[in-house]
Parts: C-alpha cells; structure tokens; sequence
C-alpha cells in the first residue's frame, strides 16, 4: 500500500512539474512574441542581460566626447554628493561639461545634485569634480549608476574622494560631524559587477579587504584633529532607497555593524576599486537615522550639508594638499 501511494505522489508530483514548465515556456514565448510584435509596452521593464561590449564602447564614446571639449588630464576625482556643491565654486576651474552634453552619460534629478563635471586644480592637484551624482532609486541600472566614475578613471583618475550625506546609526555621532569610512556593506544593493567581467577595467573577482586606503584614511584624521573637526571612523551602509529607513530596520543594520546610512557610495567604491583606484570617503552627519529623532526630510539634509560645508571645505583641502 505504502508503495501505491508514493507512486501516486511521485506521478502527481510529475505532472505538476509538466505543467510548470509548459506553462513557463508558453508565457516566455508569448513574451518574446510580444516584444517582436510591438503590440504594446507591459514588458518594458523585464531586466536585460548586461551587454559589456555595448557597455564599454559607451564608456569610450563618453570618454571621446569629454576630450573633444578638453585635454584635461586629472589626476584625482572628487564626487560632490547632497549639498555639498558650494565647494566646487571655490576651486579654480580649466573646464566644465553638463552631464546632459555628453550623449550616453547619466543625468542627475535630484535637487542638491547639479550634474556637471568640472576641470579643476585645487591645492597643486589636478582634479575632476563630478558636482552631483545619479543614484539607483532615479530608475537607473546599477551600472549606469556607476558609469560616470568609470569614464573619470579612463580620463586619467587613479584616486578618488567619495563624498555623501549619511544619517547616524551610531549613537555616539551628532549632526555635523564627519565620517571617514573603514568599511562598508553592500548586501541592500545590487553589486556593479554583476554580468560579464569587462577585462579591460579589471578582474572577475576583486578582493575588498581594504576598500578604503588607510594612508588618506590618516591623513584626514590629522586634517580634522589640526582644525578641531569632529571625524569619526566608520562603517557605511547602503540601502536603494528612495524612501528614508524604518527605525526597525536601523536596529537591524545596527547589529550588523554599520555605523551610518546612506542612498549612494558604496557601489562607487566597489566599481573605484574593480578599476584598481585608490579610494577615501568622507561622510557628513546630515541627520539621526530613523528611531532616532522625529522626523527625517531631504530639506533637513541639505540644510544641514550646507551649514557642515566649510569643515568638509577644510577636510577635502586639507587631504588634497598632503596627498602623494
């Protein structure tokens, strides 16, 4: 008897598995069917496979279009995040190219974040500034999101200074103090090395031991303790956003070990460091995360970006000028 009934279980079992299948395969057929009809668009946002050889050739037009405007070759990247645009207007400029003149090159659309790349030398170096950036929850691809950095390093960019607004999960971190990260966590956001490697830009597997490189770590904590800054290390998170954390969701990155949380960065340094670039990160403490104080806005976080800009003034100077 036992040995009717899993027989029975096993040909019920089988059937249903058919019937999966064909029915699997019915509705990709139908969906290929669909897109090669045109019929209509309720497809548009099935994800397509990465394409690394499209990928790059962009990379090159973009890089192409930038040379055609100018020969500037820079030496370091300096990535404004939230608020934090005020410092490009103190450096002294050679060049500036709008994101939107450069066909195939993501746009920013969020307020805070200009979109335009500017030529520059500050404290002897010469630099690129990307006043602004694009973030995941815009709708962009993880490797579009990443792109720009790409096409600064193949303009010449061995080092780049990341910079962002982040709320504190560290109970010890006020508003208005900095962040130079030692570590970070990925696992809320896609990686942007998923797909086929692109060989030209680095290896398959990067090891992520030390991200952040501990001689410019030094440096801006010397910078800090010269100017009596409030610098903090620590450990980001990043999360897709756009909506702000749920103070569960604090407690919970709070036990994995993060320090702060923010909307951007993390997958840049990935990206930075699959190309072999020397990278540094320096947050503001814009707000208390979730659970933290009352209530959180974008309008608090750029305010308070903009009354912490002359410290980071201080630190991104003060870094620069001691670099190697």
């Amino acid at each position: 008897m036992k040995k009717l009934i899993s027989l029975f279980l096993i040909l019920t079992l089988a059937l249903i598995v058919g019937g999966c299948s064909a029915n699997t395969s019915t509705a990709s057929a139908d969906m290929a069917a669909t897109r090669a009809s045109g019929e209509d668009d309720k497809w548009e946002n099935v994800q397509v496979e990465f394409d690394a050889e499209d990928y790059y050739a962009r990379l090159e037009r973009c890089v192409r279009q930038i040379r055609e405007k100018t020969d500037f070759v820079p030496d370091i990247a300096l990535v404004l995040g939230s608020g934090l645009g005020d410092y490009a207007d103190t450096v002294k400029v050679v060049a500036e190219i709008p994101y939107s003149e450069i066909d195939g090159f993501p746009v920013s659309t969020v307020a805070g974040h200009d979109g335009t790349l500017i030529f520059c030398e500050i404290e002897g170096k010469k630099a690129v500034i990307m006043n602004g950036r694009v973030h995941y929850y815009e709708g962009y691809d993880i490797h579009e999101v990443v792109l720009p950095l790409r096409v600064i390093h193949m303009l010449g960019a061995e080092t780049v200074v990341l910079t962002n607004a982040v709320g504190a999960i560290n109970a010890d971190y006020s508003v208005g103090d900095f962040v130079t990260n030692v570590d970070y966590i990925s696992s809320f956001v896609p990686s942007p090395l998923v797909g086929e490697n692109i060989d030209k830009l680095g290896d398959r597997f990067v090891d992520m031991t030390n991200a952040y490189d501990e001689e410019l770590i030094s440096i801006v904590e010397g910078v800090a303790k010269e100017n009596n800054i409030a610098l903090h290390k620590g450990v980001m998170l990043q999360v897709t956003g756009p909506q702000y954390e749920s103070p569960t969701e604090i407690k919970m990155f709070r036990s994995l070990g993060a320090d702060t949380v923010g909307m951007s960065t993390v997958v840049e340094t990935i990206a930075a460091r699959h190309m072999g670039m020397r990278v540094c990160c320096i947050s503001c403490i814009t707000n208390m995360a979730a659970g933290m104080q009352e209530k959180i806005s974008h309008e608090e976080v750029q305010n308070s970006s903009n009354d912490s800009s002359k410290n980071f003034s201080t630190l991104v100077s003060g870094l620069l000028s001691k670099m190697k």
